[in-house]
């Protein structure tokens, strides 16, 4: 069974959805691995180091002509074109700002698999891709802020004076906060946490962080472990109460986001003028508009003697080890899709698994109950 792996495309994305140690594993179960000539270099995989793991390298149109298709961001409508008829296409569809890309795939047919949608069970860990990246995004946010911030992270102690540890309030505790906590911790800063979501207060205590707890009125809990959208009114009691917390800080990590949704504002103008001078914000939800209102997408910019930092992309900056993490959920996720047959490797009903089902967008050309694009 061939599958393909074409080169990212998206401006300043460096990874790939293969790894020359993946690729072995899956071409000892049978797989037939195509590889775009050059798409692993950003990420620091050379095409030789494919080649010696038993992956043939093509080029561009081979590559999208597999029956099969994984990458990590959404295809353009030039790369769509290059899509065989019917064919599978694994990838971060980016659906919740779908640019007709959907219907272009749909009206060529494509199954399309969206790892966003990727189920949030137990035996879907492996392969749950969202998680595998906010970890690294997590972890590469506290490393920038700590970069930016011009004094020590951890207590310092010489003979020519002290330095205190930095205040870091880390907002959200999701997969990207969690891991934002530890690392600030690690570095030895005083770490404080908030979110909505009142059943994180363990896990926040259990990193060594102190967890912010303010009454909004309401619970911040949704569907699936994820955020909620609060009420206007509890928003705005959520801004008046975070303020004096956040103004204190040195460094803040905000990764607060609802899916498909604008992100909360959470850190207002009139807080960024109350920190000190030379303090960082790093905002993980610029994408979609920021937590901060003064963020500047894919962009640092110093507002009110504070530096906000606004990349969009944070795996992308650490593409070796995030394309090696996305290349083992795509392997876990071909695991459970295949079977093997008689004269080998053979595709499973995509709708028979929870997770395949739940991954399926629909195209137009069939009818699934609960499937929308």
């Amino acid at each position: 069974m061939k599958i393909g792996f074409p080169k990212e495309t998206a401006a300043g994305e460096r990874r790939v959805a293969m790894t020359p140690e993946v690729a072995r594993r899956l071409i000892g179960q049978g797989w037939q691995v195509l590889l775009e000539e050059g798409a692993g270099a950003a990420a620091h995989y050379p095409d030789d180091s494919y080649r010696d793991a038993g992956v043939e390298i093509v080029d561009s149109a081979t590559a999208w002509g597999a029956p099969l298709v994984a990458k990590v961001r959404r295809p353009t409508m030039d790369e769509i074109a290059k899509l065989a008829e019917g064919a599978i296409l694994i990838a971060f569809l980016e659906m919740c700002d779908d640019d007709g890309t959907l219907a272009a795939l749909a009206g060529r047919k494509v199954q399309m698999l969206a790892m966003e949608r990727i189920p949030r069970i137990s035996r879907a860990q492996s392969m749950d891709a969202l998680s595998s990246q906010s970890n690294i995004a997590g972890y590469r946010a506290v490393i920038e802020a700590a970069a930016r911030y011009g004094r020590f992270f951890p207590l310092m102690m010489t003979s020519a004076g002290s330095a205190k540890p930095a205040r870091v309030v880390v907002l959200g505790a999701g997969v990207a906060g969690l891991q934002a906590i530890a690392t600030a911790r690690r570095l030895g800063a005083d770490v404080y946490a908030y979110d909505i979501r009142p059943e994180t207060r363990e896990q926040i205590e259990s990193l060594g962080a102190k967890a912010i707890e303010l009454d909004v009125g309401e619970s911040g809990t949704g569907e699936g472990g994820y955020a909620k959208e609060l009420s206007d009114e509890a928003k705005a009691r959520q801004q008046q109460a975070l303020a004096d917390e956040l103004a204190k800080a040195h460094v803040i990590v905000s990764t607060a986001m609802i899916p498909c949704r604008p992100a909360p504002v959470l850190i207002t103008e009139e807080v960024v003028q109350r920190m000190r001078e030379g303090s960082v914000i790093v905002d993980l939800a610029a994408a979609t508009g920021g937590n901060c209102p003064l963020t500047e997408r894919d962009a640092v910019v110093e507002k009110h003697g504070v530096t906000l930092v606004g990349h969009t992309n944070f795996p992308s900056l650490m593409a070796s080890d995030a394309s090696a993490f996305y290349a083992g959920n795509i392997r876990n996720l071909l695991d459970i899709m295949v079977e093997q047959g008689e004269g080998g490797l053979a595709l499973k009903d995509l709708g028979e698994d929870e997770i395949t089902a739940a991954m399926r967008v629909a195209t137009g050309h069939e009818e699934k109950e609960g499937d929308n694009a």
